[in-house]
């Protein structure tokens, strides 16, 4: 899909930018748990990146269940993204442990999280094939709820909650 093309190309440039003329400044800018100076995080942090290696971890994952999710339509696509980044971020910003939140993986799990809710309340055929795809390929994240040092787990778990929001919310609809 172009949106899911896009969206990593411009997550490139941003690193792009970030490491090779901000010195890295704008990585400094995720979600800082309940501190007023990271609460716009809550909008930026799926951009940002701590490195090359960070971005190329999101980057397939984020490929392969972005173009699953917008293969149920633009505006489930649209719809679950935004309330992903949106509630997603806003409850690391609440809930979450101390630190700098960065990075696409919220957006991953969220993705992977409607995917899976989609397939319990929409019912259709379409949603439990892309379901079943994504258990397949990506089955896996569901370690990625584990708290581990330097990774942003919470993130992880309140991006997937926020997926399965949006399933639940766009349910047989739209």
């Amino acid at each position: 899909m172009r949106v899911v093309a896009v969206t990593l190309v411009v997550m490139w440039f941003i690193e792009g930018l970030d490491e090779f003329i901000l010195n890295d400044r704008l990585e400094r800018e995720g979600i800082h748990p309940r501190e007023l100076r990271g609460l716009d995080g809550v909008l930026w942090a799926p951009w940002l990146h701590s490195g090359w290696g960070h971005l190329i971890g999101n980057s397939v994952p984020l490929a392969v269940l972005g173009t699953l999710t917008f293969s149920h339509g633009r505006h489930r696509g649209w719809t679950a993204a935004a309330t992903i980044i949106i509630v997603g971020g806003t409850a690391t910003w609440l809930f979450a442990g101390s630190g700098n939140h960065i990075g696409a993986s919220g957006l991953v799990f969220g993705f992977f999280g409607y995917l899976l809710a989609s397939a319990v309340f929409a019912r259709r055929l379409a949603a439990i094939v892309t379901a079943i795809a994504a258990v397949m390929f990506y089955g896996g994240l569901v370690w990625g709820f584990l708290p581990t040092p330097g990774i942003s787990w919470e993130s992880h778990v309140f991006g997937f909650v926020a997926g399965a929001l949006s399933a639940f919310l766009l349910g047989r609809g739209a």
